[in-house]
């Protein structure tokens, strides 16, 4: 039977050995999508963001290891699958933008050439079909001249169109997920919109799904249809777009907010940055991860996780500030 969810994780928990000790990089995630959907996954840099996209593509490097929990996508049990059909699954299925096109194209070979590769990988079109497809893929993410581009190098392309030419490859087979790792980082902000402007049109035409990678809410505030906001390994709140910026419940998720600049405000505010440093994952905490950089810490945040706090069909939360009531003696709601 055929699930909902085109992507459906499920108690994923996934360490690195090494040589000073376990790594406990993600602990217990789990989330799902459905065709079309755009979830935004949002932390800090070494929250478990990208590990969770990699380890979905099995792309999880040495010495990483996963040790429990299920991952589905699309009909396939990423658990079971070998690296063999994981090649045939990666760029035809799921795709992904990284983060710095520059490190992710090969310097020696042109634009054309790594664009044609993944054609010619994933179909059997003839050689006139993948160039006609490839110089397709360069006018559908908006490059001009896309016969001259196809004979470049990547020195050649400014950071805008090289990002451009990586979505062109992730598309190449029109995969049913597309993942972006950070795909603005290193763009200006006017080029940053146009990025995800073209992302946008691109999922209402091809009907793909999105899963973008990100530290910036601002990104994933106009885009999202949910947001999972990860701190430590963890997924400490889950909700729509409108649950997590007009309703956040985790202290985290609180403070991401009051760090980032309002458009609104009538005065000058400053900025309320989130004191301290991130977990050490060689050695976390008993308690709740983000126990030690909250303001509203109680001793039973640094002795016990907090159990699951939900507050509709989608929303929920792991933070004991939404236990407090109960634990006073009050309701629970």
């Amino acid at each position: 039977m055929m699930s909902e969810y085109l992507v459906n994780i499920e108690h994923e928990r996934l360490s690195f050995f090494t040589p000073a000790g376990e790594v406990k990089a993600l602990n217990d995630v789990s989330f799902h999508i459905k065709q079309g959907e755009v979830l935004g996954i949002v932390g800090e840099s070494g929250s478990g963001k990208s590990v969770t996209a990699y380890s979905l593509m099995g792309l999880t490097a040495y010495p990483g290891k996963l040790l429990g929990g299920t991952l589905d996508f699309n009909g396939h049990r990423i658990n079971d699958m070998t690296e063999k059909e994981f090649r045939k699954m990666r760029g035809n299925e799921v795709s992904i933008i990284f983060q710095d096109p520059m490190t992710s194209l090969n310097p020696v070979y042109t634009i054309g050439n790594q664009i044609r590769e993944v054609i010619k990988l994933h179909t059997d079109k003839s050689r006139k079909e993948v160039q006609e497809r490839a110089v397709e893929l360069l006018e559908l993410v908006g490059i001009n001249e896309p016969k001259k581009r196809l004979k470049q190098y990547p020195h050649e392309l400014s950071g805008g169109m090289r990002q451009r030419v990586m979505i062109a490859i992730a598309l190449a087979c029109e995969p049913k997920l597309l993942i972006a790792d950070e795909p603005t980082t290193a763009l200006d902000v006017t080029i940053q919109a146009q990025i995800l402007e073209l992302m946008m049109s691109l999922k209402e035409k091809l009907g793909m799904a999105i899963m973008m990678i990100t530290h910036d809410l601002g990104v994933v505030a106009s885009m999202c249809d949910h947001i999972a906001v990860m701190y430590a390994g963890n997924i400490v709140e889950y909700g729509t777009t409108d649950d997590i910026f007009y309703n956040p419940k985790h202290e985290y998720t609180k403070g991401l907010i009051r760090s980032i600049p309002r458009m609104d405000s009538k005065e000058h505010e400053r900025l309320v940055p989130i004191e301290g440093t991130p977990v050490d994952m060689l050695n976390p905490p008993k308690g709740c991860p983000f126990a030690s950089r909250c303001d509203a810490c109680m001793q039973i945040c640094l002795r016990e996780k907090a159990p699951v706090t939900h507050f509709g069909d989608v929303h929920y939360t792991s933070c004991w500030m939404n236990q407090k009531a109960e634990l006073e003696g009050g309701s629970a709601k």
